[in-house]
């Protein structure tokens, strides 16, 4: 996969469990596992959107691209 999550990283930076996460994005916890283990396939961008609002981060932040 050529689209990195840096999911665990902006966790880790903000204290913040993936179970807390969940409960304030609205989004499962397997459904948020599938994403920050590469796993996920697309991404809604309302996830995206509650994902940067509860996380104070930019796209950029959580998504790179990665030249393969």
């Amino acid at each position: 996969m050529t689209i990195q999550v840096h999911l665990d990283r902006l966790l880790a930076e903000r204290g913040m469990t993936l179970t807390e996460l969940s409960e304030r994005v609205g989004v499962t916890v397997v459904n948020l596992s599938v994403l920050k283990n590469g796993r996920a396939r697309a991404i809604r961008f309302s996830t995206l959107t509650a994902l940067c609002e509860v996380l104070d981060c930019q796209p950029g932040d959580l998504l790179s691209y990665r030249q393969g």
